[in-house]
C-alpha cells in the first residue's frame, strides 16, 4: 500500500497552480489539478476519480511536486528522439 502524501501549499504556489487549471490550452492542467487536490486532502481513490487518471500517474506528480515543488509540475524534459538516419538507403529495385 502506497502512504497517503501530504503537503501544505503557499499562497504563491496555490495562485500559480490554480492559473494552470484555469489555462484550458495547458498541457500541465492535470498535473496541476492533482497537485491541488492532494493539498486540500482528498485521497488517491477520489484523485482518480476527479482526474480520470491513474494511481501510478497520481503518484508520480505528488512525488515530483514533493521533491521539485511547483517547477516540477512543469513541462517534462525528454531526450532526442533515435535518429533512423543510419540505415541505408537503397533504391527500390536493389535486390535485382
Amino acid at each position: 500500500m502506497h502512504e497517503r502524501t501530504q503537503f501544505k501549499l503557499t499562497a504563491a504556489d496555490r495562485a500559480e497552480l490554480e492559473a494552470v487549471v484555469a489555462n484550458r490550452n495547458s498541457p500541465q492542467k492535470q498535473r496541476a489539478k492533482i497537485v491541488l487536490l492532494t493539498a486540500d486532502g482528498h485521497g488517491t481513490a477520489e484523485i482518480m476519480r476527479r482526474t480520470g487518471k491513474a494511481k501510478t500517474v497520481i503518484w508520480r506528480w505528488q512525488k515530483r511536486f514533493s521533491a521539485e515543488g511547483v517547477a516540477g509540475c512543469g513541462a517534462t524534459r525528454r531526450g532526442p528522439r533515435e535518429s533512423r538516419r543510419w540505415l541505408p538507403r537503397l533504391p527500390s529495385a536493389w535486390w535485382l
